[in-house]
């Protein structure tokens, strides 16, 4: 990561599971594993609480990489639980604080379902704790982080891709990218109506989709698409940007006091539906495998 220089880093559980296979990364888990078990509690209490703190040992060391800000996920089992979700992230802030780190650095990563934007509105308004709003898929999630005044939202792409590929059998130019197309539409209304919730595109299937979105506030991109961009001499023209919104004819929607016309919106869109669905029970399976893994060290 450090050769990139990045701002920012996320995790989430997939990504935290796959480094717990690499050695350099026990001594990460062995630690999560040695806290637990010092504390109080049942069994699962313990798991839940050696998760908790491999989450912040991983963000915190990869704070230690990036000046900016490390996105820390909230178990995507709380999805549909916006009280859960409120007390998680609280408890992951107060693990970040006792390593001497502020809330400041830190993202409270949420899925974007009407419980999880609410979640966000709750961390935001009461307590200042700055919001991540991921598996975002369609225009109506978007709309409803700004007005919940999420921090920054995670607009996925290549997922998006997939999912037209998958049901239409044809290829897509990055020009006519659904995923990329999506992506342009929330930063356009965002910037119509000045919203400052930031937008970063996520989920890069290719570098077309990354220089598509050149102008985009922030985006999200995994090792070895760097390192392709990093080797690529090709221009990169800015693609998006907020005074051509600006003069775009938009029309302003809102969700945020209004869960049925919320839940119509979203429901009218198959493919956000699929995609938010799938990519929940993904983190929550990678979670429960983490889990499954603690378990058996917690045993040993």
């Amino acid at each position: 990561m450090a050769k990139y220089k990045p701002q920012d880093a996320t995790t989430n559980p997939s990504l935290i599971l796959a480094a717990t296979k690499k050695p350099e990364y026990g001594a990460l888990l062995d630690a999560a594993i040695a806290e637990a078990k010092k504390g109080p509690g049942s069994p699962e209490e313990k798991v839940d609480a050696a998760l908790d703190y491999l989450l912040v040992q991983f963000g915190k060391k990869i704070l230690e990489i990036v000046p900016g800000k490390v996105s820390t996920e909230v178990d995507a089992a709380l999805s549909f639980d916006t009280k859960a979700s409120v007390d998680k992230a609280l408890h992951i802030i107060k693990l970040y604080e006792a390593e001497g780190i502020s809330k400041d650095r830190v993202l409270i990563k949420i899925a974007s379902t009407w419980e999880g934007i609410k979640a966000a509105e709750i961390l935001q308004r009461d307590h200042g704790i700055n919001c991540n709003l991921t598996l975002m898929f369609s225009l109506t999630q978007a709309i409803t982080a700004a007005e919940a005044g999420a921090f920054l939202i995670s607009p996925f792409v290549g997922r998006i891709l997939d999912w037209f590929k998958a049901h239409t059998g044809k290829d897509y130019s990055k020009e006519e990218d659904p995923g990329v197309a999506s992506v342009k539409s929330i930063y356009n209304y965002y910037k119509k109506f000045d919203y400052k919730t930031i937008v970063m595109g996520a989920s890069f299937r290719n570098i077309g989709e990354i220089t598509e979105l050149a102008g985009c506030d922030y985006l999200t991109i995994s090792p070895n698409l760097l390192e392709e961009l990093l080797n690529s001499d090709a221009p990169v023209p800015q693609k998006l940007n907020a005074a051509d919104a600006h003069s775009l004819s938009l029309e302003k929607k809102t969700y945020i006091n209004n869960e049925p016309t919320f839940r119509f919106d979203f429901n009218e869109d198959q493919m956000a539906v699929e995609k938010l669905r799938e990519g929940i029970s993904k983190f929550a399976a990678d979670a429960v495998t983490l889990k499954d893994i603690i378990k058996q060290k917690l045993a040993e």
